[in-house]
């Protein structure tokens, strides 16, 4: 079984783990209801991409 020979120095440690961080979510808003929304998704709120309804909501 493969045991470490040196101990690895935190310079080595956080360059491994330089790609291992929490981005924020990159949100844009609808030209509909001007909700925040995921950009190439159709709003969950409204239901429109792109200028159109391509999810229907249930209005009752």
């Amino acid at each position: 079984m493969a045991v470490p020979k040196h101990k690895t120095s935190k310079s080595k440690r956080d360059k491994r783990r330089t790609h291992q961080k929490v981005e924020p979510l990159n949100l844009s808003t609808c030209s509909q209801c001007g909700e925040a929304k995921l950009p190439h998704n159709a709003c969950p709120s409204c239901g429109y991409y792109k200028g159109r309804a391509v999810v229907v909501s249930k209005e009752e």
